[in-house]
């Protein structure tokens, strides 16, 4: 099982991270804004990641890191 994390602070709301994850276990806050006034991304259910870091890759600001 992999552990992701996020640097919510610092992410963009983009949702590039959420288009490439093959699990769709990826979405933006509907609940939450970070201090740059942003919703950022939030994991759904950590447990079916795969850990493939496909939305790692994609970010552009690099907010995510993967742990296998």
């Amino acid at each position: 099982m992999a552990k992701l994390t996020f640097k919510t602070d610092l992410c963009k709301g983009c949702g590039l991270c959420v288009n490439a994850c093959p699990k769709n276990l990826l979405k933006i806050a509907t609940d939450k804004i970070n201090q740059k006034g942003h919703s950022p991304v939030e994991m759904t259910d950590e447990s079916q990641c795969i850990g493939c870091a496909f939305c790692a890759t994609m970010c552009p600001d690099c907010i995510i890191t993967v742990e296998r």
